[in-house]
């Protein structure tokens, strides 16, 4: 699916809203994605993504219907702790040397499981609110969002901490890049949003040390 990032407003909205953080990692230089039992991620896993108290919340993710949208397209962190959890497969967009995982490098975030009926896809993407002006992380398509924009880019995993927090690039662009965190609207959690403020922290458990996407230890 190709994303399209056009229009002066988008322009504007961009630089009032994405940071330039400090050059990225590449996969050559960066560091091993670590899940919880110290072993690095790899494209062919499947994980859990966990909040952890060092971020702003510590609710699981989910999707839930915004606005006028009839469809769960949106992603949330619920404002509590809960036991389930949607799992995630991650997507190298490079080719490197080794399996592994590591920080900057540019990776396509996917739900494996739960898909709703109305979308073609799970995996993550950026779209634009123009309600509330934030650039929130959704799954879909452009179907998903009439009226709305769909941002072109690439997301990526750093080190945040002793966690680790997502950051999204536009156009794949290591410079102009944004933290992904926490925005309460109202809707029962919060939207992972573009921002550079509260900041959302995350750990990566693999999916076989689950049942049925029930946690039973993280550890």
């Amino acid at each position: 699916m190709k994303f399209v990032c056009s229009s002066l407003t988008l322009s504007f909205l961009l630089f009032a809203f994405v940071t330039n953080l400090s050059p990225s990692f590449t996969y050559n230089n960066g560091f091993p994605i670590l899940n919880t039992a110290f072993e690095p991620i790899h494209p062919y896993g499947s994980y859990y993504i966990i909040p952890t108290f060092f971020g702003v919340r510590s609710g699981r993710l989910k999707l839930e219907k915004t606005g006028d949208s009839k469809c769960p397209v949106t992603i949330l962190e619920e404002d509590f702790n809960n036991t389930h959890y949607l799992p995630v497969k991650f997507t190298k967009l490079v080719d490197t040397e080794f399996d592994e995982i590591v920080t900057g490098t540019p990776i396509e975030i996917e739900f494996t499981r739960n898909k709703p009926d109305c979308v073609e896809s799970t995996k993550w993407l950026i779209f634009i609110d123009n309600v509330i002006n934030k650039f929130c992380v959704g799954i879909g398509g452009p179907e998903n969002y009439p009226g709305m924009q769909i941002v072109n880019g690439t997301f990526n995993i750093q080190r945040y901490g002793s966690s680790y927090n997502f950051v999204f690039c536009v156009d794949g662009s290591s410079s102009f890049c944004s933290d992904i965190g926490f925005y309460n609207n109202g809707e029962g959690g919060g939207r992972l949003i573009l921002t550079d403020q509260k900041i959302s922290a995350f750990v990566f458990s693999e999916t076989y040390s689950y049942d049925d996407g029930i946690i039973r230890s993280v550890a």
